[in-house]
């Protein structure tokens, strides 16, 4: 941090509760809030309890449970401080749901049982988004306690299902939209790009997804009896995920790249100038440079769109030897999108070429169709973005770069498209900190980084017009 934010007397005040901040954060992570899994229903609850407990505390009103108008899926929390009549009205986001801890084995720790070690906390959900999100908090709880107010006005909105591609948002946002109308989203969720890089994210990627089943027979077969004479589910199943891409790397479904617009000359020449070390990249995760032909790793990253298959399954799977033939395989597939797509429409796309190259052998059934959501680009001009920009600037003394992420906030574009409102993803999260993976971490650096960064973001954003919003707003 600079000289110039450590004498904020409000960042000096939450600094000095960090070590609360840390065991708030702990005990949030020990909620099992895996939004995906019926089974863990009691950790979403006890993750919403302790969130609307702590936003009672720090003096937040109006706080109440939404949903769509059918009463569906997770409830997201919100509340608000309206304290700054004249000053802008931010809506800030986070979601208390996390991914499911599996593989077990591979947690070198329990996954909801947070561990510190090596200036890290360690656990499930962690930085994906309950470190990052308390970080927001703590910094508005600081202000209402050095100030006894907000210095412009906040409504906060906490997502559950934000991990299975937010399927309620749109609901929510549509029944809802007069209580959450603002200037503009400050998210605390959508990671840093990298921890030797002072970066935004100014653009993410969308997604959509679904499962399938290819069924052979009705039953598992004796595979020395029925060997060579019925087919093989494993086999018709990765020869149809094998189907939907070319030698190239480039996914083979008609239509999937409808509205995909190549990256301009200038495009490729700013990434290009980012600084980037393939090798070491590649190092660090055990991989190798791999995908589509014809661009370098990160317009591949950030500008070309996925399909990509997350888990297949079928058959015998315990210890030893059963010799059957299986009967049904199953795959979940996921796509990352980009801007110009339509996501039902790439979605379909891979339906449909899924379809055509059905084995004649075999019967397939398309399931589990996730919230769909497109890809996002904050406009390079907008009020937030430079509030931003300063923040970073101010509180780590160097200019950001602006960059992209590959993964998805569903929330970035169907803000957008809803609420005709923008998004600036500001979480202290960093990419490498294995969300989404085991052993997830957050590292306890990003606290102190991420608090200075949140008390200073909000008092630029006090010093903006909000007249200045009205050109990004719908009328």
């Amino acid at each position: 941090m600079t000289g110039g934010s450590l004498k904020d007397p409000v960042l000096a005040y939450a600094l000095d509760r960090r070590p609360e901040l840390i065991e708030a954060v702990k005990r949030l992570v020990a909620c099992p809030s895996v939004g995906a899994d019926p089974a863990m229903a009691k950790g979403m609850e006890d993750a919403r309890i302790l969130i609307e407990a702590r936003l009672d505390q720090m003096g937040f009103q109006n706080r109440q449970r939404l949903s769509p108008a059918d009463a569906s899926g997770q409830p997201a929390i919100f509340a608000e401080r309206m304290d700054a009549p004249g000053k802008p009205t931010m809506l800030v986001y986070a979601h208390y749901d996390v991914q499911p801890p599996d593989p077990l084995h591979k947690w070198d720790t329990s996954p909801f049982e947070p561990v510190e070690r090596d200036q890290r906390l360690y656990g499930r959900g962690v930085s994906d988004d309950k470190a990052p999100m308390m970080i927001a908090l703590d910094a508005l709880a600081a202000f209402l306690a050095v100030e006894g107010t907000l210095p412009l006005n906040v409504k906060l909105l906490i997502e559950g299902e934000e991990e299975t591609g937010s399927p309620s948002l749109p609901g929510i946002l549509e029944t809802h939209r007069v209580l959450l109308a603002a200037d503009a989203v400050l998210s605390a969720d959508g990671a840093r790009w990298r921890p030797d890089l002072v970066a935004l994210n100014v653009g993410c990627r969308g997604n959509a997804g679904f499962e399938i089943r290819l069924q052979t027979a009705a039953q598992d077969l004796h595979s020395g009896r029925y060997g060579g004479i019925v087919a093989n589910a494993l086999h018709e199943i990765s020869r149809l995920i094998a189907s939907l891409h070319d030698d190239t790397g480039r996914v083979a479904a008609h239509g999937f790249y409808d509205g995909v617009a190549e990256p301009t000359e200038a495009e490729r020449a700013e990434i290009a100038a980012i600084p980037y070390d393939d090798a070491a990249a590649f190092e660090a995760i055990g991989a190798v440079a791999h995908g589509e032909a014809g661009y370098s790793t990160l317009e591949r990253l950030w500008m070309r769109p996925t399909v990509d298959v997350n888990g297949m399954w079928g058959g015998y799977t315990g210890a030893g030897s059963k010799t059957v033939i299986p009967n049904e395989a199953f795959a979940k597939l996921t796509m990352r999108l980009v801007p110009g797509q339509d996501p039902k429409a790439a979605q379909q796309a891979v339906i449909d070429h899924l379809k055509r190259h059905q084995p004649k052998c075999a019967t397939l059934e398309i399931t589990g169709q996730r919230g769909a959501s497109g890809a996002y680009a904050v406009p390079p001009d907008h009020p937030l973005l430079e509030a931003a920009c300063n923040a970073l600037q101010f509180t780590t003394g160097e200019p950001p770069l602006r960059v992209r992420i590959g993964a998805s906030l569903p929330l970035t574009e169907i803000m957008s498209r809803i609420l005709g409102i923008d998004t600036v993803m500001f979480s202290f999260a960093l990419s490498d900190e294995n969300f989404h993976a085991p052993n997830e971490f957050f590292r306890l650096n990003s606290f102190t980084e991420g608090l200075a960064a949140w008390v200073r973001i909000l008092r630029e954003i006090t010093t903006t017009d909000p007249a200045a919003f009205s050109p990004y707003r719908p009328d």
